[in-house]
């Protein structure tokens, strides 16, 4: 089955669908570049990109649970799913520490919805994952090791 091929298409129609809504004046580049945290995505380390998010030192919470695969064969496709059971969670962000740049996702979560993310994600090797979610104001963490046997950043 060629993936490439489906996300060549999924990726060109959401590029369209942007387009034709920046075209038809619904968003503004500027409002659609305001919500880019490019200092979180630019962070070079784990304390990086917590300060970037705000925040700060997070502390550890059971309430969050990381689905990964224990071993990801490939790299660049790892499927990463998180579901916070926490009250009133605003933010989940998903970051890989020994990638070159940590954060590999940021989800904004509407208010009433229920907290469960699901996506894929590169990681250049073994290293752990983190889920960060910022709940009633407050940032809190959860980790994973995802042990990776090809490399899906060039190794």
């Amino acid at each position: 089955m060629n993936h490439q091929r489906r996300d060549v298409l999924k990726a060109g129609g959401s590029l369209g669908l942007f387009g034709l809504l920046v075209a038809a004046g619904l968003i503004r580049p500027e409002v659609a570049e305001a919500a880019w945290n490019k200092g979180a995505f630019d962070a070079k380390t784990l304390d990086e990109a917590f300060a970037a998010l705000g925040a700060g030192k997070p502390a550890d919470s059971a309430d969050i649970q990381i689905t990964a695969p224990d071993i990801a064969e490939n790299g660049a496709v790892v499927p990463v799913g998180v579901v916070s059971n926490l009250p009133k969670t605003e933010q989940i962000a998903i970051l890989v520490e020994k990638n070159p740049f940590m954060l590999a996702a940021n989800f904004e979560i509407p208010a009433g919805t229920v907290a469960d993310i699901q996506t894929r994600i590169k990681m250049g090797q073994t290293s752990d994952v983190y889920a960060l979610v910022k709940a009633d104001g407050k940032f809190v963490v959860a980790r994973k090791e995802v042990k990776v046997t090809l490399g899906g950043c060039g190794g």
